[in-house]
């Protein structure tokens, strides 16, 4: 078993933190309770923890790997279930696409544990596609459907003057 670099340990946990910060900074822009620090953090945690499991050597996944890699991402649903809140008397939950984001960052970080840098930047580059285009596309369904069902609610208008994303 060939034991990996510092180099490439660097640039494996270099690029988990990066891939978290530019998620976060995503996050920060529109104001959710995570930002480039905590998911920063996801990223490395989750990659340190994947090459911790895999003996931090370049072979392929063994089950030691798996492991760590399905440890993460149970554990990770504890971080991503701590955003999502329920509004009292609304029927609006928020904090999925947070929660969502916090869990695709995991997944990044235990990529980049791996050394599976393709993987990462198409993931990373879908990710931000996600998070810039989503809410734009969620506020035109919902105006959709309000003006379908023939309802105006107040969440419909809010939304449609400030531009804002449910979540």
């Amino acid at each position: 078993m060939m034991m990996m670099t510092a180099t490439d340990l660097c640039l494996r946990l270099g690029a988990s933190v990066v891939a978290g910060m530019v998620v976060g900074f995503n996050r920060e822009m529109h104001a959710k309770p995570v930002g480039v620090r905590t998911l920063g953090l996801v990223g490395l945690g989750a990659a340190l923890v994947t090459m911790a499991g895999s003996g931090f050597s370049p072979a392929d996944t063994d089950a030691n790997a798996s492991r760590a890699i399905q440890g993460v991402i149970t554990g990770i649903g504890f971080l991503g279930a701590g955003v999502i809140v329920k509004g009292a008397g609304k029927s609006h939950v928020h904090g999925m696409t947070t929660a969502a984001a916090i869990w695709v960052t995991a997944a990044l970080g235990i990529a980049c544990g791996l050394g599976a840098y393709l993987p990462v930047t198409v993931g990373l580059i879908l990710l931000l596609l996600l998070l810039g285009i989503g809410g734009r596309i969620d506020r035109i369904i919902d105006v959709w459907w309000a003006k379908k069902l023939g309802k105006d609610t107040e969440e419909t208008e809010v939304s449609r003057q400030k531009g804002a994303s449910p979540d």
